[in-house]
Protein backbone atom coordinates (compact mmCIF):
# COMPACT_ATOMS: atom_id res chain seq x y z
CA UNK A 1 0.00 0.00 0.00
CA UNK A 2 2.78 2.40 0.95
CA UNK A 3 4.61 1.55 -2.27
CA UNK A 4 1.54 2.30 -4.41
CA UNK A 5 0.96 5.62 -2.65
CA UNK A 6 4.61 6.53 -3.19
CA UNK A 7 4.41 5.73 -6.90
CA UNK A 8 1.25 7.80 -7.34
CA UNK A 9 2.77 10.73 -5.47
CA UNK A 10 5.90 10.45 -7.58
CA UNK A 11 3.91 10.51 -10.81
CA UNK A 12 1.79 13.46 -9.65
CA UNK A 13 4.95 15.40 -8.78
CA UNK A 14 6.99 14.34 -11.79
CA UNK A 15 4.76 15.67 -14.56
CA UNK A 16 4.47 19.20 -13.15
CA UNK A 17 8.25 19.23 -12.84
CA UNK A 18 8.57 18.49 -16.54
CA UNK A 19 6.55 21.65 -17.31
CA UNK A 20 8.66 23.64 -14.87
CA UNK A 21 11.86 22.44 -16.52
CA UNK A 22 10.52 23.37 -19.98
CA UNK A 23 9.52 26.80 -18.72
CA UNK A 24 12.96 27.29 -17.17
CA UNK A 25 14.64 26.10 -20.37
CA UNK A 26 12.65 28.47 -22.60
CA UNK A 27 13.33 31.38 -20.23
CA UNK A 28 17.06 30.60 -20.40
CA UNK A 29 16.83 30.33 -24.17
CA UNK A 30 15.16 33.75 -24.45
CA UNK A 31 17.86 35.25 -22.23
CA UNK A 32 20.61 33.71 -24.40
CA UNK A 33 18.97 34.96 -27.60
CA UNK A 34 18.53 38.43 -26.15
CA UNK A 35 22.15 38.57 -25.02
CA UNK A 36 23.40 37.25 -28.36
CA UNK A 37 21.24 39.75 -30.28
CA UNK A 38 22.59 42.70 -28.28
CA UNK A 39 26.17 41.61 -28.97
CA UNK A 40 25.42 41.03 -32.68
CA UNK A 41 23.88 44.52 -33.03
CA UNK A 42 26.89 46.10 -31.31
CA UNK A 43 29.40 44.13 -33.37
CA UNK A 44 27.87 44.20 -36.87
CA UNK A 45 25.62 47.31 -36.86
CA UNK A 46 23.29 46.07 -39.67
CA UNK A 47 21.86 48.59 -42.13
CA UNK A 48 18.27 49.75 -41.77
CA UNK A 49 15.80 47.76 -43.88
CA UNK A 50 18.21 44.86 -44.59
CA UNK A 51 17.65 41.37 -43.14
CA UNK A 52 20.96 40.33 -41.63
CA UNK A 53 21.62 36.65 -40.88
CA UNK A 54 23.90 35.91 -37.96
CA UNK A 55 25.84 32.83 -36.92
CA UNK A 56 24.82 31.83 -33.38
CA UNK A 57 27.39 30.56 -30.85
CA UNK A 58 28.02 26.90 -30.15
CA UNK A 59 25.42 26.72 -27.37
CA UNK A 60 22.78 27.92 -29.89
CA UNK A 61 24.10 25.90 -32.83
CA UNK A 62 21.33 24.76 -35.20
CA UNK A 63 19.08 27.75 -34.50
CA UNK A 64 18.64 30.25 -37.34
CA UNK A 65 18.82 33.88 -36.20
CA UNK A 66 18.19 36.96 -38.41
CA UNK A 67 17.99 40.67 -37.58
CA UNK A 68 15.94 43.33 -39.35
CA UNK A 69 16.59 46.95 -38.39
CA UNK A 70 13.66 49.26 -39.12
CA UNK A 71 12.54 52.80 -38.32
CA UNK A 72 9.44 53.17 -36.15
CA UNK A 73 7.98 55.58 -38.70
CA UNK A 74 8.35 53.02 -41.47
CA UNK A 75 6.76 50.33 -39.27
CA UNK A 76 3.82 52.67 -38.62
CA UNK A 77 3.19 53.44 -42.29
CA UNK A 78 4.20 50.22 -44.06
CA UNK A 79 4.45 47.49 -41.45
CA UNK A 80 7.18 44.87 -41.90
CA UNK A 81 7.55 41.59 -43.78
CA UNK A 82 10.43 39.25 -42.98
CA UNK A 83 10.84 35.49 -43.09
CA UNK A 84 7.65 33.90 -41.70
CA UNK A 85 6.15 37.11 -40.30
CA UNK A 86 4.02 39.92 -41.63
CA UNK A 87 3.52 42.83 -39.20
CA UNK A 88 0.66 45.17 -40.20
CA UNK A 89 0.90 48.93 -40.55
CA UNK A 90 -0.14 51.16 -37.65
CA UNK A 91 2.12 49.15 -35.35
CA UNK A 92 4.04 51.01 -32.65
CA UNK A 93 6.47 50.04 -29.92
CA UNK A 94 5.89 50.37 -26.20
CA UNK A 95 7.72 52.41 -25.09
CA UNK A 96 8.05 54.42 -28.29
CA UNK A 97 11.54 54.38 -29.86
CA UNK A 98 12.96 55.82 -33.10
CA UNK A 99 14.46 52.59 -34.42
CA UNK A 100 13.69 48.95 -33.84
CA UNK A 101 15.63 45.71 -34.29
CA UNK A 102 13.30 42.80 -35.08
CA UNK A 103 15.09 39.56 -34.28
CA UNK A 104 13.74 36.47 -36.02
CA UNK A 105 14.72 32.95 -35.00
CA UNK A 106 13.83 29.49 -36.27
CA UNK A 107 14.31 26.74 -33.68
CA UNK A 108 14.48 23.98 -36.33
CA UNK A 109 15.49 20.65 -34.72
CA UNK A 110 15.53 22.20 -31.24
CA UNK A 111 11.80 22.96 -31.40
CA UNK A 112 10.54 19.81 -29.66
CA UNK A 113 13.31 20.07 -27.06
CA UNK A 114 12.25 23.48 -25.75
CA UNK A 115 8.54 23.55 -26.61
CA UNK A 116 5.91 20.89 -25.92
CA UNK A 117 2.11 20.77 -26.08
CA UNK A 118 0.59 17.83 -24.11
CA UNK A 119 -1.48 15.60 -26.39
CA UNK A 120 -0.15 17.24 -29.58
CA UNK A 121 2.82 16.87 -31.90
CA UNK A 122 4.67 19.70 -33.63
CA UNK A 123 4.53 19.44 -37.42
CA UNK A 124 6.54 22.62 -38.07
CA UNK A 125 9.54 24.13 -36.38
CA UNK A 126 8.93 26.80 -33.76
CA UNK A 127 9.56 30.32 -35.10
CA UNK A 128 9.46 33.60 -33.23
CA UNK A 129 10.65 37.15 -33.08
CA UNK A 130 11.55 39.78 -30.49
CA UNK A 131 11.73 43.57 -30.81
CA UNK A 132 14.62 45.64 -29.39
CA UNK A 133 15.28 49.34 -29.07
CA UNK A 134 17.96 50.12 -31.67
CA UNK A 135 17.81 53.92 -31.48
CA UNK A 136 21.37 54.21 -30.17
CA UNK A 137 23.69 52.17 -32.44
CA UNK A 138 26.70 52.81 -30.17
CA UNK A 139 25.00 51.34 -27.08
CA UNK A 140 26.61 48.38 -25.36
CA UNK A 141 23.26 46.62 -24.89
CA UNK A 142 19.78 46.83 -26.36
CA UNK A 143 16.51 46.80 -24.43
CA UNK A 144 13.61 44.56 -25.38
CA UNK A 145 10.36 46.39 -26.17
CA UNK A 146 6.79 45.26 -26.88
CA UNK A 147 4.65 45.94 -29.95
CA UNK A 148 1.01 46.95 -30.27
CA UNK A 149 -0.77 46.50 -33.59
CA UNK A 150 -3.87 48.60 -32.86
CA UNK A 151 -6.09 45.52 -33.02
CA UNK A 152 -4.71 44.17 -36.31
CA UNK A 153 -3.21 40.66 -36.25
CA UNK A 154 0.37 39.66 -37.03
CA UNK A 155 0.44 36.93 -39.70
CA UNK A 156 2.75 33.92 -39.45
CA UNK A 157 3.09 32.02 -42.73
CA UNK A 158 4.28 28.41 -42.50
CA UNK A 159 5.31 27.78 -46.08
CA UNK A 160 6.49 24.21 -45.49
CA UNK A 161 2.99 23.01 -44.58
CA UNK A 162 1.28 20.75 -47.11
CA UNK A 163 -2.29 21.31 -48.21
CA UNK A 164 -3.42 18.06 -46.56
CA UNK A 165 -1.92 19.09 -43.21
CA UNK A 166 -3.25 22.65 -43.20
CA UNK A 167 -6.82 21.68 -44.20
CA UNK A 168 -7.28 19.04 -41.48
CA UNK A 169 -9.80 20.26 -38.90
CA UNK A 170 -7.63 19.00 -36.03
CA UNK A 171 -4.61 21.06 -37.15
CA UNK A 172 -4.09 23.94 -34.70
CA UNK A 173 -1.91 27.00 -34.37
CA UNK A 174 -0.06 27.27 -31.07
CA UNK A 175 1.36 30.40 -29.46
CA UNK A 176 3.95 30.01 -26.70
CA UNK A 177 3.85 32.85 -24.20
CA UNK A 178 6.84 34.16 -22.25
CA UNK A 179 5.42 32.86 -18.93
CA UNK A 180 5.59 29.23 -20.11
CA UNK A 181 1.90 28.87 -21.06
CA UNK A 182 0.58 28.15 -24.56
CA UNK A 183 -2.59 28.95 -26.50
CA UNK A 184 -4.23 26.92 -29.26
CA UNK A 185 -6.19 28.61 -32.05
CA UNK A 186 -7.70 27.75 -35.41
CA UNK A 187 -5.69 28.21 -38.58
CA UNK A 188 -7.14 31.27 -40.32
CA UNK A 189 -6.03 30.38 -43.84
CA UNK A 190 -3.90 27.87 -45.71
CA UNK A 191 -0.66 27.65 -43.72
CA UNK A 192 -1.34 30.91 -41.83
CA UNK A 193 -1.61 31.64 -38.11
CA UNK A 194 -2.47 34.94 -36.46
CA UNK A 195 -1.23 36.67 -33.33
CA UNK A 196 -1.49 40.11 -31.74
CA UNK A 197 1.91 40.12 -30.04
CA UNK A 198 5.46 38.90 -30.45
CA UNK A 199 6.40 35.43 -29.26
CA UNK A 200 6.97 31.90 -30.52
CA UNK A 201 4.62 30.04 -32.86
CA UNK A 202 4.14 26.64 -34.45
CA UNK A 203 1.52 24.26 -35.88
CA UNK A 204 0.42 21.09 -34.07
CA UNK A 205 -1.83 18.09 -34.64
CA UNK A 206 -3.18 15.59 -32.06
CA UNK A 207 -0.89 12.70 -31.28
CA UNK A 208 -1.49 9.33 -32.90
CA UNK A 209 -4.69 7.94 -31.35
CA UNK A 210 -3.39 4.37 -31.40
CA UNK A 211 -0.29 5.45 -29.52
CA UNK A 212 -2.34 7.31 -26.92
CA UNK A 213 -4.71 4.36 -26.61
CA UNK A 214 -1.77 2.00 -26.13
CA UNK A 215 -0.42 4.18 -23.34
CA UNK A 216 -3.85 4.20 -21.69
CA UNK A 217 -4.08 0.39 -21.91
CA UNK A 218 -0.64 -0.04 -20.34
CA UNK A 219 -1.56 2.41 -17.59
CA UNK A 220 -4.87 0.61 -16.89
CA UNK A 221 -3.19 -2.80 -16.71
CA UNK A 222 -0.51 -1.40 -14.39
CA UNK A 223 -3.19 0.07 -12.14
CA UNK A 224 -5.23 -3.18 -12.13
CA UNK A 225 -2.10 -5.23 -11.40
CA UNK A 226 -1.17 -2.95 -8.50
CA UNK A 227 -4.66 -3.23 -6.99
CA UNK A 228 -4.76 -7.02 -7.41
CA UNK A 229 -1.28 -7.35 -5.93
CA UNK A 230 -2.34 -5.32 -2.89
CA UNK A 231 -5.49 -7.44 -2.44
CA UNK A 232 -3.49 -10.69 -2.69
CA UNK A 233 -0.98 -9.36 -0.17
CA UNK A 234 -3.79 -8.52 2.28
CA UNK A 235 -5.43 -11.94 1.81
CA UNK A 236 -2.13 -13.75 2.37
CA UNK A 237 -1.57 -11.73 5.55
CA UNK A 238 -5.03 -12.52 6.93
CA UNK A 239 -4.65 -16.17 5.89
CA UNK A 240 -1.38 -16.42 7.81
CA UNK A 241 -2.93 -14.89 10.94
CA UNK A 242 -5.96 -17.22 10.81
CA UNK A 243 -3.72 -20.26 10.24
CA UNK A 244 -1.59 -19.42 13.28
CA UNK A 245 -4.69 -18.99 15.46
CA UNK A 246 -6.21 -22.22 14.16
CA UNK A 247 -3.03 -24.21 14.85
CA UNK A 248 -2.73 -22.72 18.34
CA UNK A 249 -6.37 -23.58 19.15
CA UNK A 250 -5.95 -27.09 17.75
CA UNK A 251 -2.85 -27.64 19.87
CA UNK A 252 -4.65 -26.51 23.02
CA UNK A 253 -7.56 -28.84 22.27
CA UNK A 254 -5.19 -31.81 21.81
CA UNK A 255 -3.46 -31.02 25.08
CA UNK A 256 -6.79 -30.79 26.93
CA UNK A 257 -7.97 -34.07 25.40
CA UNK A 258 -4.77 -35.82 26.37
CA UNK A 259 -5.05 -34.53 29.92
CA UNK A 260 -8.63 -35.79 30.15
CA UNK A 261 -7.62 -39.23 28.86
CA UNK A 262 -4.76 -39.51 31.37
CA UNK A 263 -7.12 -38.88 34.32
CA UNK A 264 -8.99 -42.21 35.00
CA UNK A 265 -11.89 -41.90 37.42
CA UNK A 266 -14.00 -44.74 38.85
CA UNK A 267 -17.55 -44.54 40.11
CA UNK A 268 -18.62 -45.07 43.75
CA UNK A 269 -22.01 -44.97 45.44
CA UNK A 270 -22.33 -42.56 48.28
CA UNK A 271 -25.75 -42.93 49.79
CA UNK A 272 -28.21 -42.68 46.92
CA UNK A 273 -25.75 -40.88 44.59
CA UNK A 274 -23.16 -42.25 42.22
CA UNK A 275 -20.04 -40.10 42.23
CA UNK A 276 -16.65 -40.29 40.43
CA UNK A 277 -13.77 -41.51 42.50
CA UNK A 278 -10.08 -41.42 41.64
CA UNK A 279 -8.01 -44.55 41.90
CA UNK A 280 -5.89 -45.01 44.99
CA UNK A 281 -2.47 -43.78 44.08
CA UNK A 282 -1.39 -42.83 47.56
CA UNK A 283 2.20 -43.87 48.43
CA UNK A 284 2.54 -46.21 51.37
CA UNK A 285 4.24 -44.61 54.39
CA UNK A 286 7.80 -45.70 55.12
CA UNK A 287 9.67 -45.13 58.39
CA UNK A 288 12.90 -43.19 58.31
CA UNK A 289 14.98 -46.08 59.64
CA UNK A 290 13.43 -48.51 57.16
CA UNK A 291 11.99 -50.83 59.88
CA UNK A 292 8.34 -51.54 60.72
CA UNK A 293 7.24 -51.59 64.35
Amino acid sequence: MKLNIFVLLFLSVCFPLVNCFNKSATASLDALLQDFTSKALVRHKPHTGVLYKTIPPANLSGIEVSILKIRSRGLWYNGANFSYFSIPSRTISLPHVRRLALVYHDMKNWSSHYYKVPGYSLITSVVGFMAFDASNPSANSFTKVSLTTMGKPISIHFRNLTLAESTKPETKCVTFAANGSFYLSEMSYFGECLSREQGHFSVVIPENNSRVQRKKIVWHWWLIGSILGFIVLVLVGFGGIFSMRFLRTKKIQIMEKQADEDLVLTSRWVGQSKMPSAAVTRTQPVLENGCFT
